[in-house]
């Protein structure tokens, strides 16, 4: 039996599903992007390579080998790319939620079944049909559940809109004992440095109090104000536009202290180490192209 628990962003982590880059099919065509980033890659011919994806992933799991994490893949469906977990699925407590994503990627979620079937029946949560979310937008953070969404009526527009405003009172619903803060995120389907396709793109909160946090990626200055005032402006890593391009707040935490970067993060990576953090550096730049980082390949299931 897998005993779910997962309270926040950065308590030690103890079993985590990766993502798998086996398979993950031939370069999309450019109608088949699911996000500028990937688009923009399509079209300039540097779509990353499987087996250079494949070094990249190895590295984090081998750092998760390191400190003694229990490790999950998803089993490989051929062409398929099943790098991103977080977006299938996510844990709050003794619960997970499967995500309402993509149609497309349904079949991701039988690629867990393996998983899940570990997992005490009744601690699996599937929300109704009307209810979007993806991983990406929802943080546990002790006794707040933050919630990237986008409510504007052109919602439908967007294929980088992936969490709506019957997600966030779904999630009121099910962890009543939990404040739910939402916050109204950019969106652009073309201009991937105006796109923050998902909370974690533009903010993250790390161990020892601290967070890492993008100011345009909001659409609504007031909640990103809140935010500052939450964590203290002295805490807080501002990235810029282009840092945000990057990824930069998309980092993962394996523990208060032990915080897994992209090598090339420097400014980020020399903060972190001024704040006392263990930094693990991992190439992650090839599978970056795809508009996801490292926490956006993991799905946390046991946190101590």
């Amino acid at each position: 039996m897998l005993h779910l628990n997962v309270n926040d962003e950065t308590s030690s982590l103890k079993a985590v599903l990766l993502g798998t880059t086996a398979s993950c099919g031939p370069t999309p065509k450019p109608e088949e992007a699911y996000d500028p980033k990937s688009l923009e890659h399509i079209l300039a011919g540097t779509y990353p390579k499987e087996e250079d994806m494949t070094l990249e992933m190895d590295a984090f799991a081998n750092v998760f080998k390191r400190y003694g994490v229990a490790i999950f893949r998803p089993e490989t469906l051929e062409n398929c790319n099943q790098i991103f977990s977080r977006d299938i699925a996510f844990v709050i407590g003794q619960k997970l939620i499967l995500a309402n994503i993509l149609p497309d990627r349904e079949k991701e979620i039988e690629a867990i079944l393996h998983v899940l079937d570990r997992i005490p029946e009744g601690n699996v949560i599937r929300p109704p049909e009307e209810v979007h979310v993806e991983g990406g937008d929802v943080m546990p953070w002790n006794d707040n559940i933050f919630v990237g969404t986008y409510t504007a009526e052109d919602y439908p527009d967007y294929i980088t809109a992936r969490t709506n405003k019957e997600a966030v009172e779904f999630l009121q619903r099910e962890f009543p004992d939990k404040k739910i803060k939402s916050f109204e995120l950019r969106k652009s389907n073309t201009n991937a440095k105006e796109n923050a396709l998902h909370l974690d793109c533009c903010f993250q909160p790390i161990g020892k109090g601290k967070a890492i946090l993008h100011k345009n990626g909001f659409l609504v200055e007031e909640e990103y104000q809140w935010l500052v005032e939450f964590f203290g402006r002295e805490n807080i890593f501002e990235i810029t536009a282009d840092e945000m391009y990057q990824m930069f707040s998309n980092v993962f935490s394996i523990s208060p202290e032990v915080v897994v970067s992209e090598r090339s993060f420097t400014r980020l990576n020399k903060w972190l180490r001024e704040q006392g953090f263990t930094v693990e550096e991992i190439p992650y730049s090839e599978i970056a192209k795809q508009g996801g980082l490292l926490r956006c390949s993991t799905l946390p299931l046991v946190r101590e």
